[in-house]
């Protein structure tokens, strides 16, 4: 399994960040456009314990994936965690943290991450998938800092 930690401070208040990445519809905004990323089901303005979100996803050579996540735990203007319930993970384990700083918040992502054992697995993981996971979150920090840097 895979671990990693992403960290970016933004210039805003706990309350607005908190608005910003507990709304499912802003997923958009953050997700790079060559993935093609679509919600698929109505999702709530704020998520939830046991709010489900399906998306229609390609992360990876064009190929188009139905991904399924429920939103698992939500501590308000603390963190919040959705897990890959169906989705081209073996599991995705995504937890969104947000403390108060004094010039801000420091968002911390946890992402525990595998995507399964077998030679074809390693293989695309070797050759593609983790890279892609990091390309991810390097472009989300940068969508971040043009959402937020000149607040």
């Amino acid at each position: 399994m895979k671990y990693l930690q992403f960290e970016q401070h933004l210039p805003i208040s706990l309350e607005e960040a908190w608005d910003f990445f507990s709304s499912p519809k802003n997923l958009n905004r953050i997700t790079p456009g060559n993935m093609h990323f679509r919600i698929l089901n109505e999702v709530p303005e704020k998520m939830y314990p046991g709010a489900m979100i399906l998306y229609d996803i390609s992360p990876f050579l064009n190929i188009r994936f139905k991904w399924v996540t429920e939103i698992t735990v939500v501590k308000h203007l603390e963190y919040f965690v959705d897990e890959q319930r169906k989705g081209p993970y073996r599991i995705w384990h995504h937890e969104h943290h947000f403390q108060k700083t004094g010039g801000g918040v420091l968002m911390t992502d946890k992402l525990y991450y595998d995507i399964g054992k077998s030679v074809f697995g390693w293989l695309a993981g070797k050759l593609f998938v983790h890279k892609k996971v990091h390309t991810i979150f390097e472009y989300r920090g940068k969508q971040l800092k043009k959402l937020f840097e000149n607040k």
